[in-house]
């Protein structure tokens, strides 16, 4: 699987229950409170490391590849230009620690397989 792939997979699969923050998720911001399930995905898919940073008072998850690229799929949920503070390593056990994470990264994952599965089977 691409990046590409897993992003516009990811991209298809993402909705308000999904979300860490679903009373302000919206169509225009699909990737918004996505941040933490989505980069346990991009680790299923690609592995490395799982970033977290903060972003004023909001929490902010991403990934580092193994071979060194930072992969950041949601970060399109804050303006241009945000930065991000406090940069840490932090364990997948630790952000699944959280049981409603647990919860959206255990749908999220479902639906990115049912996507993925389904243009391998158009793909054959």
């Amino acid at each position: 699987m691409t990046r590409s792939d897993l992003e516009t997979a990811l991209e298809t699969a993402w909705s308000r229950d999904t979300s860490a923050d679903a009373a302000n998720w919206s169509e225009a911001n699909r990737a918004w409170g996505q941040c933490a399930v989505t980069a346990l995905i991009v680790q299923d898919y690609l592995g490395g490391t799982l970033r977290r940073g903060e972003v004023g008072p909001i929490s902010h998850y991403w990934n580092l590849t193994p071979s060194g690229d930072e992969v950041d799929l949601t970060r399109q949920q804050f303006p241009a230009g945000t930065e991000i503070t406090n940069v840490t390593v932090r364990t997948r056990e630790y952000v699944l620690s959280h049981l409603e994470t647990a919860r959206r990264y255990q749908k999220l994952a479902r639906r990115v397989e049912q996507i993925v599965r389904g243009r391998v089977l158009a793909a054959s």
